[in-house]
């Protein structure tokens, strides 16, 4: 993979925090703009490779603004972030590349879908791939092997397990784990975490599981 620029734009500083934490497990930067700065970054010199864009608060004028910027500069590819209730209003453009996430999507889709988006045919390259002792994790594809066997993981189990295990070392709360995984409006109750640890130790098997650690009064982390 080589190194890619990211402009992402949005009214609010709600994503701020995911797109820090993305510059640490991609290979990116990022140029954080609102509607009324848009045009300062495009004429700041940067090239972008990626848009991200979202439409919380954002206009039907604003979005052109942002596709004439696109089809101008070579079809830069974008990412609209959407709540779920707005799906309903969603268009994604048809004259460049295009895909859309929801802004309660876990940390793992987020980065699966922004990879796809700046390496297209490159998602599944080494740096996508985590090894642990007998476990192999594919970033891009959603699959988890042990000793080369695929294990069946719902999708929220995989996305518990791949946080951990990219986050190794250190400790997150209940609370933490149901914002960064099941999505900051998941209105469920922090038993859904643990519910989810034992079905993830008991379907990775021994070895993996005794590196998920429970960290009494606090939650879990997954020790390397």
């Amino acid at each position: 993979m080589h190194h890619r620029n990211i402009l992402h734009i949005s009214r609010t500083n709600r994503h701020h925090d995911r797109m820090r934490e993305l510059s640490h497990v991609l290979d990116v930067s990022t140029l954080l703009a609102t509607p009324d700065t848009f045009e300062q970054a495009i004429t700041s010199g940067h090239d972008f490779d990626l848009v991200i864009l979202d439409l919380n608060g954002v206009d039907d004028s604003f979005i052109e603004s942002v596709d004439d910027y696109l089809t101008d500069n070579g079809l830069i590819p974008i990412l609209l972030v959407t709540d779920e209730d707005k799906l309903g209003q969603l268009r994604l453009p048809v004259q460049f590349r295009s895909d859309f996430i929801l802004s309660n999507a876990s940390e793992a889709e987020f980065e699966i879908r922004v990879s796809q988006l700046l390496w297209p045919g490159e998602e599944s390259v080494p740096s996508d791939i985590v090894t642990v002792e007998n476990m192999t994790i594919n970033l891009a594809t959603y699959q988890v092997y042990i000793d080369d066997h695929p294990v069946d993981l719902t999708l929220m189990e995989y996305s518990l397990l791949s946080f951990l295990v990219t986050h190794p070392s250190r400790a997150y709360s209940r609370d933490t784990l149901l914002h960064r995984v099941w999505g900051f409006e998941y209105c469920g109750g922090t038993r859904t975490v643990d519910v989810h640890i034992r079905r993830v130790r008991s379907k990775v098997g021994p070895q993996i599981a005794s590196h998920i650690i429970t960290v009494r009064g606090v939650g879990y982390l997954f020790k390397l």
